[in-house]
């Protein structure tokens, strides 16, 4: 590409035309590629056994709820149909919200620094929290302010 072909972010666009000026260019398309972290082949059954011996397994992940949700069903966390069943899963901010975050216990006030002083700290909303143990499988799109908040109301 020449020096100012397409504008400085290719958002040059001429009055009532569809396409922008870079893709009056002559680029060809040559191909799209994706990839994919691949379940390692002992991880469903390690779930397997982990629900078999009552131990509740939780996904926490960076990753958007679309990808976290075909993850999990690959892995056993999560099946088929679950995950439009209320808060079985959620991304990181309705987390946060629905739980109330972290409160000062005497004053109720929202924790802005978590872990500071662990011993002042408490769910904001714990009867929320409560539905969150039993039913959440997957968290996406997780802050790290989350996990925290999820580790503290485990």
């Amino acid at each position: 590409m020449k020096k100012n072909e397409g504008g400085p972010n290719h958002e040059n666009r001429p009055v009532g035309s569809k396409i922008y000026e870079i893709e009056e260019t002559g680029f060809t398309l040559i191909c799209i590629a994706g990839i994919k972290d691949i379940i390692r082949k002992e991880v469903p059954d390690a779930i397997k056994l982990c629900n078999t011996a009552g131990v509740r397994v939780r996904m926490v992940t960076g990753d958007n709820l679309v990808t976290a949700i075909a993850i999990a069903k690959e892995a056993g966390i999560l099946f088929e149909g679950e995950e439009f069943d209320k808060y079985t899963a959620m991304e990181g901010p309705e987390f946060e919200k629905f739980v109330g975050g972290l409160v000062d216990k005497k004053t109720k006030e929202p924790i802005e620094i978590l872990g500071k002083n662990s011993e002042i700290e408490e769910i904001g909303n714990i009867e929320n929290m409560n539905i969150i143990r039993s039913k959440l499988k997957v968290l996406a799109r997780s802050r790290p302010n989350d996990k925290y908040i999820m580790v503290a109301g485990l």
